[in-house]
């Protein structure tokens, strides 16, 4: 693969994921991720 064409290849799929996890900010995807984050984390230390 030449390098410009990876490079490009990289920069969309960047590009892609940006757009895509700003979707999920704007659907309010991001306090359910964080309560699931939490709970996993009090679960595996013990406390919950």
């Amino acid at each position: 693969m030449k390098r410009g064409k990876r490079f490009m290849t990289g920069t969309v799929i960047l590009a892609l994921s940006a757009c895509l996890i700003a979707a999920g900010v704007m659907r309010g995807e991001l306090s359910v991720i964080f309560v699931k984050a939490v709970n996993i984390c009090l679960e595996c230390i013990g406390l919950g």
